[in-house]
């Protein structure tokens, strides 16, 4: 309880709100999410279209509460996975308070980026601000950055531009000053201390695939998908942990598996290590790599990674 009574996060000048970050895949809205909230509740690999759960990382701002949403980077979609990743990330960006188009400096204006504006325009609430975050902007010299901004800006009516370095934090405070200023007065929507509205049980399953993501390679990553089966909390104050690996195919499994087990030990040791530094305690991992060739078809998957089978029709 504070000084005058009342409840953390229930003052008069308490602000919260959510916050939608968009951009095409890989333009760096997990980098950034993750930097705003002080630790990993994103996976980050150098793959595109790796986020699909529509993260909420919990940043604080003084006596503002800043909940992000981590949307999914969007893209022309092909398949059902596809398809229910673009929906939900189009559906946290209406649904937020505000919301900040991610672009990377040195690509420019591209054709996705156009794409993403154009369906800003009919899909955003009028009224709605967006901000822009031209990201990477270590890679291009200060005039190159001007132009860009001035020629983003003709083609939407962003609220306020920022420059930024996600990966190493230029402006990265700017932006969230102006974003904790922005927020509706309300009380805090979660406890000062919390960092993320997922289970545990997911997190942990998403730091194991993005071992699996930055260990395999081509498509197959896009093909698999982790869940927590089983978590148990052990008297000593560890916790065992079993995953299961879903791909679609018997030749996936072999590669997953590796030579001699090599490859899902390796990614296990990996995983372990960075689930139990999370958590600050020992974690005992156990995964199982099961084959089941239809599971983008299946409801249930999609449940376990918090997005709407029906989005994907």
């Amino acid at each position: 309880m504070t000084d005058d009574g009342t409840l953390p996060g229930q003052g008069a000048d308490t602000r919260a709100g959510f916050v939608a970050l968009i951009g095409e895949p890989n333009a760096g809205k997990s980098t950034l999410l993750n930097k705003m909230v002080g630790a990993k509740v994103s996976i980050v690999t150098h793959k595109v279209q790796t986020t699909r759960a529509r993260i909420r990382g919990v940043a604080m701002e003084g006596q503002a509460q800043i909940v992000f949403v981590d949307t999914p980077g969007l893209f022309r979609p092909r398949r059902r996975l596809d398809r229910a990743m673009v929906a939900a990330a189009w559906g946290g960006a209406a649904d937020a308070d505000l919301i900040v188009l991610l672009i990377e400096a040195h690509r420019g204006l591209t054709d996705g980026t156009r794409a993403i504006i154009d369906t800003m325009k009919d899909r955003i609430p009028q009224g709605q601000k967006v901000a822009l975050a031209i990201n990477k902007i270590d890679r291009v010299k200060a005039e190159v950055l001007l132009g860009l901004a001035q020629k983003m800006n003709e083609a939407f009516p962003f609220a306020e531009t920022f420059m930024i370095s996600a990966e190493k934090g230029y402006g990265v405070d700017k932006l969230k000053q102006w974003l904790a200023g922005e927020l509706p007065k309300s009380a805090w929507y979660y406890p000062e201390d919390q960092i993320a509205d997922l289970p545990m049980r997911m997190i942990a399953a998403e730091m194991t695939r993005e071992k699996l993501t930055l260990r395999l390679h081509e498509e197959l990553p896009y093909q698999l998908t982790v869940e927590t089966e089983k978590w148990e909390d052990q008297p000593d104050g560890s916790a065992m942990i079993m995953q299961i690996i879903y791909v679609m195919r018997d030749g996936h499994k072999g590669i997953v598996l590796g030579n001699k087990g090599e490859t899902i030990k390796a990614i296990g040791t990996a995983a372990r290590a960075e689930i139990s530094a999370f958590l600050d305690r020992t974690v005992h991992l156990f995964l199982e790599v099961k084959v089941r060739p239809g599971w983008l078809e299946e409801p249930e998957r999609y449940t376990e990674m918090g997005l709407d089978f029906k989005d994907g029709n």
